[in-house]
């Protein structure tokens, strides 16, 4: 039986998009509790299914996809211009093409209006009315409002118009800021892009015996099985150390592992990773919020990706990209790396970042590792000593010592140097993620 939770996203789910909810309407129509409805809501927003609105209230929109990050709802629009709606929102759902700035004359400004996108203009009422007639939404900049003739119009054909308070150029900049942030989480590795699912993962069932557990190693070669009841909820692992020396009668839930560590789908590669090294875990189950089995992520799987998003080129760039890139092996010293303090890698005050320093640490030690053929590494600790302010455009010399390395550990002494004086020095302790 599923629980109420469950019960609303489904609900949710099959609400048409644009439909509005409340969490009164919700509590009334399944017979739950505000509290219940409210916390399922919330979940359905951080799942992409719905959009809350200031003055609007909460909208079903379409789910993005992975591949669709570089659109965005008017909805979410709203949210990022702090805007509010002064017609048309039925169609806060739809999605934005393309936007297009109105600092132009009026039939040129039509010229590259369209259907599914959005006008950015000021007051100009006549370029309103146009740019809903060619199927356009329309952001009015600088907190001007309209005709109540137009707002007629939108609300007829569904197209919204929003007020803000920002200028034009600043809502251009917010906009581009926030495709820019989604393409950062667009290449973000999940485990949802990478896991096993469940119906062609492995599994034994609470009333299985440890003859079963053979039974299926033989079929799928596999050592690690999770553990689930007859509501598909994860209780435990069987691996091949709970199984050894016992009868083949004995019940399986008599020498599994009980409380497994479980992750979600929306967990990233990097925090699997570091479970995986921290717990020395080869299977983690994936579930859902109710412990329910979904599928099923491996060491090999987090390797792979690991190696594949490596080679990746970035669309979104991030400090880590910045710092990725800019590092390079130098040409004289085996073993060493050069950086250049790029604009981006300073603090408020033009010197380098306490934080890049650190990635650059990180980063030459992954690199002196990966010469070593050790695979990737894993932080655990990383103890800065000093950190000496370091001057935009100057130029580093990073030289990580590898002063213990094992098959599952490392210990690396660092230090950063600018024109041969001692600019920072760390020392790193690492696990190693090897196949």
């Amino acid at each position: 039986m599923k629980s109420k939770h469950e019960q609303i996203i489904e609900h949710i789910h099959s609400l048409e998009i644009g439909h509005k909810i409340s969490v009164r309407q919700i509590a009334k129509e399944l017979h739950v509790s505000d509290g219940t409805a409210y916390r399922a809501i919330k979940d359905a927003e951080n799942k992409g299914l719905v959009s809350t609105i200031e003055r609007v209230g909460t909208i079903r929109i379409e789910q993005k996809k992975k591949d669709n990050f570089e659109r965005l709802t008017f909805a979410e629009l709203i949210n990022i211009v702090e805007g509010h709606v002064l017609g048309g929102r039925e169609g806060l759902h739809k999605t934005l093409n393309k936007f297009v700035i109105g600092a132009m004359q009026l039939e040129d400004m039509m010229r590259y209006t369209e259907a599914d996108s959005l006008l950015i203009v000021g007051n100009r009422t006549k370029a309103h009315e146009l740019a809903i007639k060619e199927g356009a939404a329309v952001l009015i900049t600088g907190g001007f409002d309209t005709e109540e003739d137009i707002k007629r119009l939108a609300d007829e054909r569904k197209l919204p118009i929003i007020s803000t308070s920002y200028d034009t150029f600043t809502v251009a900049a917010m906009i581009n800021r926030a495709i820019y942030d989604q393409l950062i989480k667009k290449e973000i590795v999940l485990v949802e892009d990478i896991y096993t699912p469940y119906e062609k993962s492995y599994y034994l069932k609470d009333k299985d015996k440890v003859a079963d557990w053979y039974a299926l190693n033989k079929r799928s070669r596999h050592t690690r099985f999770p553990v689930v009841d007859d509501r598909r909820r994860v209780l435990g692992m069987a691996t091949s150390k709970d199984v050894v020396g016992k009868s083949d009668d004995m019940m399986i839930t008599k020498v599994m592992s009980k409380q497994p560590k479980t992750v979600q789908t929306n967990v990233s590669l990097a925090s699997v990773a570091h479970l995986m090294v921290w717990e020395g875990i080869e299977v983690i189950p994936v579930a859902d919020e109710q412990n329910q089995l979904q599928g099923i992520i491996s060491r090999q799987d987090v390797l792979k990706a690991l190696q594949q998003n490596q080679r990746q080129p970035q669309v979104g760039e991030t400090i880590d990209d910045i710092v990725s890139r800019n590092i390079l092996e130098s040409e004289r010293e085996q073993g060493v790396f050069e950086t250049k303090v790029a604009p981006q890698m300073t603090n408020q005050l033009g010197t380098l970042s306490s934080g890049v320093c650190t990635a650059l640490m990180t980063e030459a030690s992954r690199r002196l590792l990966m010469q070593y053929k050790k695979g990737d590494l894993v932080a655990e600790n990383l103890t800065v000593y000093f950190i000496k302010p370091v001057q935009i455009d100057s130029t580093l010399r990073i030289q990580p010592k590898l002063l213990e390395i094992g098959r599952v550990y490392a210990k690396i002494d660092i230090e950063v140097y600018e024109e041969h004086k001692l600019a920072s020095k760390g020392l790193l302790m690492a696990q190693l993620m090897n196949r």
